[in-house]
């Protein structure tokens, strides 16, 4: 049997919904069957759809991406602090997850509306929070409240290499990684993941990050090989698929 995968980091790009630019850039369309026809054979049976910065706090296209995805597939928002509890409830009900603070492209939240937002769509629907953040930034102070949330992860493998201890560190509290974006990073992917697993193999996602908007090289095939290959036999269905289908869909 073909070992199913959960893409953890996806993202679909509608022009029939708003679109933001950012830092000068507007992507291209990728819309849900733009995504189908790309990971066709790649066994894709679920994933997140991730809010990028172009789509600032839109949430047209995820619930429409959501719907036509189906119920296998989860929303990663953003929204803004003044979000009402009745708006975010509405939004779980569509399928959304967690909510997303893009801090390397200059989100708009301050760490205290990061924190007491993460806290409170966590108490109201269990939602969890996702960074994208370089780890390089991760001090001892911003750590310590990353790693204090009730259930946050990390974009990208945290983007360099340098920040890898770091990472280990919030990993060994309880966060979680994507192995994403690696047309992205500053890093050895594979070193990466091992080191990741090594400390807990429940902490590690993988994805596509389809369609690669802005990296320097788009998600290739060859990309879930080598997470395949960095790991044990018997991690491989942890990190393809359990972790990330107990963390957005509690299956």
């Amino acid at each position: 049997m073909t070992q199913p995968v959960f893409d953890a980091h996806l993202h679909i790009v509608d022009p029939a919904h708003p679109l933001v630019e950012n830092d000068g850039f507007m992507p291209d369309p990728f819309t849900v069957a733009d995504y189908r026809s790309r990971i066709d054979g790649l066994g894709i049976a679920g994933g997140a759809v991730v809010s990028g910065s172009f789509q600032a706090f839109d949430q047209g296209y995820l619930i429409d991406a959501l719907r036509a995805l189906g119920p296998g597939y989860a929303g990663v928002t953003q929204v803004p602090a003044s979000t009402t509890d009745e708006q975010i409830l509405e939004l779980h009900e569509a399928g959304v997850r967690a909510v997303r603070f893009n801090v390397a492209r200059g989100g708009s939240a301050t760490l205290d509306d990061l924190d007491r937002l993460a806290r409170r769509v966590h108490d109201l629907a269990g939602w969890h929070a996702e960074l994208y953040i370089d780890a390089r930034i991760v001090d001892d102070e911003l750590g310590e409240r990353i790693a204090a949330l009730p259930a946050t992860s990390i974009d990208h493998l945290g983007m360099h290499a340098d920040g890898l201890p770091g990472l280990l560190r919030l990993v060994e509290r309880g966060v979680k990684v994507k192995a994403t974006g690696f047309g992205r990073v500053e890093l050895d992917p594979a070193s990466a993941i091992r080191a990741i697993v090594g400390v807990d193999p429940t902490a590690l996602m993988i994805g596509s990050d389809l369609p690669s908007t802005r990296a320097r090289r788009p998600f290739r095939n060859e990309d879930f090989e080598l997470v395949r290959r960095a790991l044990e036999p018997e991690q491989v269905a942890d990190v393809f698929w359990n972790n990330a289908a107990a963390f957005y869909l509690g299956a």
